[in-house]
């Protein structure tokens, strides 16, 4: 049986994975792992540092530990922590939240409406696309706020409304920057006419793909 890690810094990316899960790779056991202070943390001006970095390698070191098979890490602004974690562990696929939403966005070869609800996702995650893309960021202000206080109708309408401005400087295609935003990918689509991809549908998509190739090269 495949065991998936999931590890969270935002409760609200736990719903929208293990959906995805159900929905698309049954069979696969979860693994949810939760550290809510690393989000709170980062927002109040803690960075990247090297006390950060350990505390991603700690958690990837548990859930090696407990058997995964993989590690998807949900919160999109700790890619260079994620990183050095997946160093640690390869060959063990351990993905960051968006990098596989990311190469999905460059192939397309469009300008990318790349729309967060955190911060700090914006201040690391552009720099993961590959060179030469087209990139126009927007955050999304006050839906976060709107989706902790309960509101999960303000936080899909602040999102749309943000994502039209992106269309409304000329990107082809809105990527939803956190797992949390995939439950407003429906009303994004409908408000743009755009395509929309979701850090969700790409991560599990690339998970199977590198578990069936890793699989492969074994027999």
């Amino acid at each position: 049986m495949t065991r998936i890690a999931l590890i969270h810094a935002l409760t609200h990316s736990i719903a929208p994975i293990n959906e995805a899960l159900s929905n698309e790779w049954p069979d696969a056991t979860r693994m949810n792992l939760m550290d809510d202070s690393l989000s709170a943390d980062l927002a109040a001006g803690g960075g990247l540092d090297a006390a950060m970095h350990l505390r991603f390698e700690r958690l990837a070191q548990y859930a090696v530990d407990c058997g995964s098979d993989a590690i998807l890490f949900t919160c999109s602004a700790f890619g260079p922590c994620i990183e050095r974690a997946a160093q640690l562990h390869a060959p063990l696929p351990v993905l960051k939240p968006n990098e596989a939403m990311v190469a999905d966005a460059a192939a397309m070869g469009v300008r990318v409406g790349l729309l967060a609800t955190f911060a700090p996702t914006l201040h690391s995650m552009p720099a993961e696309f590959p060179a030469g893309v087209q990139l126009e960021c927007k955050l999304a202000d006050g839906a976060l706020a709107a989706l902790n206080a309960g509101d999960a109708v303000a936080h899909d309408t602040l999102i749309a409304q943000a994502a039209v401005e992106l269309k409304q400087r000329g990107c082809g295609v809105i990527a939803l920057a956190q797992f949390s935003m995939a439950r407003a990918r429906s009303e994004v689509a409908a408000r743009t006419g755009l395509p929309v991809l979701t850090t969700v549908d790409s991560a599990v998509a690339e998970l199977r793909r590198r578990l069936k190739d890793r699989l492969s090269c074994r027999t």
